[in-house]
């Protein structure tokens, strides 16, 4: 039987959307891709040490963290596809910054601000998700295309890895760090010309006092992380920074709840179909994104040095990226056929429970490369799967004008928990000196071991949470954040 016209437009129209979307998460794969494998060479390039590399890395996710609230409100404002425009012209400028960056602080300005794709995915999720209001089927529609939008990126992060890995030795830094640059260039005009606007659904302004309060909080926590990691556990200074950041949570909390447009919206953040959908994505990004720098140093490490390691070099470890990411694209265009099979709650929690699995099959079994993807193979489907679902399960447990709030706060708190945790492993691994600078010797395997009981512990107490994750259908909302039934 045929579709009316409407419906068969209203499809086409659909799919030309989420084709632009997906160039925009080829794009963000790239990004997420292309520098890991040759961070050793950028820092030989901006003659510096690769334990400095590490600043990059933390300077990213603070800004990013403190990016992501403020753009999803703004979406929720003005419109997602102009915080999507927005957020890819400042991905474009600091690409092309890390292009021309003659020394370390240039590069650490441009990596900080190229941060802004990490709203890329919530705002794609929030323009499907307004794109199928009328559908009837709006909560599986905004899935599966999440669920497309994740495999690309995953599939792009391989392409990313094995490019930057082939031609690092074939051409000059310059260029090869050009390459992003031009990538995400092409991306914006596309979102310019693809994707229709569409006005934004909330009243209010910007609540900028939260922003400062939030900003406040979460630069004590760091700094003080960053203390202990520059003057060592013992420092008085460090816990008394974390402490005050800790402190400056309360207020902050106060201040949102009593908020008539919040910037985070802590009643909404309070209700049981979405409170174990972002302490999952927190936890989460503590392996996702923490577990990144030490995953590749651990590879680059020589066994016959260090007594432990895989030896392997830049290109290696662009095809361990490309093996690993596989395993992510899989998870997350399966997880459609996982939720009918097991439902919405129990492909979260398989999920989550695939990621401890991974991670805790690392403190045995380390010693050789099969090993070692074999257990990234496992931690990746339950990552890719939740990569895809996090947002989306959000976005089905937001009213339509916070819809950007939920989805972008799953970016929000899984960047926390990446900058926190990637501040702890730092100091587990640098208790002999620095990460992996060639002037104090290599990091402890007991380091390694710490990051890897981390990520399982925090994956498990995700899967315990999600356990108990509400039907936005059936619970009734929280005072002050109305929660719409999902569709379909």
């Amino acid at each position: 039987m045929s579709l009316p016209a409407p419906a068969v437009t209203a499809a086409r129209g659909l799919a030309r959307v989420v084709g632009v979307l997906v160039c925009v998460e080829i794009a963000s794969g790239v990004l997420q891709g292309y520098y890991t494998p040759v961070w050793t060479d950028i820092a030989d390039h901006l003659s510096m040490r690769d334990a400095d590399v590490n600043w990059f890395e933390a300077a990213q996710l603070i800004v990013s963290a403190l990016l992501v609230p403020l753009l999803a409100r703004l979406g929720d404002l003005y419109g997602p596809k102009r915080v999507l425009v927005g957020a890819t012209a400042m991905t474009a400028l600091g690409s092309w910054v890390l292009a021309v960056a003659p020394g370390f602080t240039t590069f650490l300005v441009g990596f900080a601000i190229q941060g802004a794709y990490v709203v890329w995915l919530p705002m794609e999720v929030a323009i499907v998700h307004r794109r199928t209001a009328a559908t009837g089927r709006q909560e599986i529609l905004t899935r599966r295309a999440a669920a497309v939008l994740v495999g690309a990126l995953e599939l792009a992060v391989i392409v990313g890895a094995l490019t930057s890995g082939a031609l690092v030795a074939a051409t000059s830094m310059n260029v090869l760090l050009m390459l992003p640059a031009v990538v995400v260039t092409v991306v914006l005009v596309l979102v310019v010309v693809g994707v229709e606007d569409s006005p934004g659904t909330s009243d209010g302004g910007l609540d900028l006092t939260g922003l400062g309060l939030v900003t406040l909080a979460l630069g004590l926590v760091m700094a003080g992380l960053i203390t202990v990691r520059l003057q060592g556990p013992g420092s008085v200074l460090a816990w008394a920074l974390v402490a005050a950041g800790l402190a400056a949570g309360v207020p902050f909390v106060r201040y949102e709840a009593a908020h008539p447009a919040p910037l985070v919206d802590v009643r909404l953040m309070a209700h049981p179909a979405q409170w174990p959908v972002q302490l999952t994505a927190f936890l989460f990004g503590m392996s996702v994104l923490g577990a990144q720098i030490p995953l590749s140093t651990f590879a680059r490490t020589d066994p016959a040095v260090a007594g432990y390691g895989l030896g392997a070099d830049a290109s290696f470890v662009s095809t361990l990226i490309g093996l690993y990411v596989v395993s992510l694209a899989v998870g997350a265009f399966t997880l459609p056929l996982t939720t009918r099979l097991l439902g919405r709650r129990g492909a979260l929690v398989g999920s989550s429970l695939l990621v401890a699995l991974g991670y805790a099959l690392w403190l045995p079994f380390h010693a050789t490369t099969g090993q070692a993807l074999l257990n990234m193979a496992v931690a990746g489907l339950g990552s890719g799967a939740l990569v895809a679902a996090l947002p989306a399960a959000a976005a089905a447990a937001a009213p339509p004008e916070r819809t950007g709030f939920a989805t972008g706060m799953t970016n929000a708190t899984k960047t926390v928990g990446g900058a926190i945790a990637s501040s702890v492993f730092a100091i587990a691994l640098a208790s002999t000196g620095s990460l992996d600078g060639p002037d104090t010797g290599h990091a402890p395997l007991a380091g390694y071991l710490t990051v890897w009981s981390v990520c399982a512990v925090a994956a498990l107490g995700a899967a315990v949470a999600l356990l108990r994750l509400a039907d936005p259908a059936t619970v009734a909302p929280a005072a002050g954040a109305p929660v719409r039934p999902a569709a379909g």
